[in-house]
């Protein structure tokens, strides 16, 4: 099973950003000194993927811009002795093949999924919604391209949460459990109450798709009077008996679909960074005490890292 694909949704208007993202895609919010969106990227290359169908709207430019090569900044930082500054966007744009399709309204997640049909085939593909960043020793998606060859079927990737947070998600329903950390699909609840949740395993935002996702798309944009659920299509989906696992994925998750996540997210890489975590760590042990930089201005003194 080749899956050489993936459709990254990045659509939407990101208003828990606003006002920043009135002129910048939240995709491309930075963590550290890259935009989010380039971590996705990243992970997708680490899992064999070549070509990426990026799903966008209007004012997303940015997005197109950065993934381009600029051969003016090029040649300056060549000249200056510092193509190393921008090696990891170059080695993207060597390796990776960019496709951008316009989403004119907000439709939902299984409309915007819908409309890379024509680039997928026969095929199984990857999703990522880049909301999620997965960091770990495996790539995200790999993880489910090991159990989609290994099953011949579609697999979501899920996270135990408190049972506090599962009306926050689509969440799913255990038809048998395989392995403690894989699961046969019964079906899914979006967003349910806490006392109605199936299970306490949230779908996250990484999916290896069959292709038979797009008829089942169809059949509910016949009926549907809202935006258009992936969920609701993987359920539609598995009413013809197609199987569907989910997988609880290894790694750090980090939401940073609004700013306490996208902050918690900036501080966790961080803190992985041998440039940076010495200085983070004494930022933060620091915070309570005279020592800080709340009585002290000079620790406000940027760093040269």
């Amino acid at each position: 099973m080749d899956i050489t694909k993936a459709i990254i949704p990045a659509a939407g208007l990101g208003t828990r950003f606003l006002p920043y993202t009135k002129a910048v895609p939240k995709e491309m919010l930075p963590l550290l000194n890259k935009p989010a969106l380039q971590y996705i990227i990243e992970e997708g290359l680490a899992s064999d993927i070549k070509q990426f169908y990026i799903i966008t709207s209007r004012g997303k430019h940015a997005i197109e811009d950065y993934f381009d090569t600029n051969p003016c900044l090029e040649q300056m930082l060549k000249d200056r002795n510092k193509e190393s500054s921008i090696a990891s966007i170059n080695k993207i744009t060597r390796n990776a093949q960019f496709t951008y399709i316009r989403q004119s309204e907000p439709q939902g997640l299984g409309h915007a999924i819908s409309l890379a049909r024509h680039t997928i085939g026969k095929e199984y593909f990857g999703v990522f919604l880049p909301d999620d960043i997965i960091a770990g020793k495996q790539a995200g998606l790999a993880q489910l391209m090991r159990i989609a060859r290994q099953e011949k079927a579609s697999v979501i990737a899920v996270q135990e949460v408190p049972q506090d947070c599962v009306s926050s998600y689509g969440v799913i329903a255990v038809k048998k459990q395989i392995t403690p950390n894989l699961f046969q699909v019964s079906h899914l609840v979006e967003k349910p109450d806490k006392k109605d949740a199936p299970s306490n395993l949230a779908i996250i935002g990484r999916y290896v798709l069959s292709h038979k996702i797009f008829p089942a798309i169809d059949d509910i944009s016949s009926y549907a009077t809202d935006e258009i659920q992936l969920t609701d299509g993987i359920s539609q989906m598995m009413k013809h008996n197609e199987k569907v696992f989910a997988y609880k994925i290894q790694g750090t998750r980090y939401d940073i679909g609004n700013p306490i996540g996208w902050l918690k997210a900036t501080i966790g890489f961080a803190m992985q960074d041998p440039n940076y975590a010495p200085h983070i760590r004494q930022y933060i042990s620091e915070l309570d005490t005279m020592q800080s930089f709340m009585y002290d201005n000079t620790k406000n003194i940027v760093h040269n890292v």
